[in-house]
């Protein structure tokens, strides 16, 4: 996995409480906790360990958020007017979801908000404009690579065809 990445999947959610095992710091639900869990070790595992929690996972809706601002800085409007761009108008996120998933990726360290600004004849004041940060790179080429696997997989059992050249 990408330096940093498992890091910041392992410690996103993480609290101190107390349970029956005692006051330690786990993952919520229980999942890569640091006392009785501590068989979970591994890409693969720790990957499907954090798949297991709903308030934990990279969701699509996250992931085209951060693919939308791959290759550049933008605004929530375009972020939104780019996800319904490559995904075909398959996704459609509401203002709502796009900022609850900003404020989350924002809290998280995978996005920042950008201080630099269009000219003023150009900008809207209100407006906020966002940038991957190098970790947030990380977590969206470590998903990419993921679903890269799952598509290999997927051709590998004959569910897609496999690519011809060109």
């Amino acid at each position: 996995m990408i330096d940093g990445v498992e890091e910041w999947l392992q410690n996103r959610g993480r609290r101190s409480h107390e349970c029956e095992r005692g006051t330690h710091e786990c993952v919520r639900h229980g999942v890569l906790t640091t006392m009785a869990d501590t068989d979970i070790v591994g890409e693969a595992i720790v990957q499907s360990a954090i798949m297991r929690q709903p308030n934990d996972t990279l969701t699509p809706a996250m992931f085209q958020v951060l693919l939308a601002l791959g290759d550049e800085e933008k605004h929530g409007y375009a972020i939104l007017k780019d996800v319904e761009e490559q995904t075909g108008g398959q996704v459609r996120l509401s203002t709502g979801t796009l900022y609850a998933i900003i404020k989350r990726l924002l809290a998280e360290g995978a996005i920042k908000e950008c201080r630099n600004r269009p000219p003023v004849e150009e900008d809207d004041q209100r407006r906020r404009y966002y940038r991957l940060t190098p970790l947030g790179r990380q977590v969206a080429v470590a998903e990419a690579e993921r679903m890269e696997r799952l598509i290999a997989t997927a051709r590998e059992k004959h569910l897609l065809k496999r690519l011809r050249p060109a």
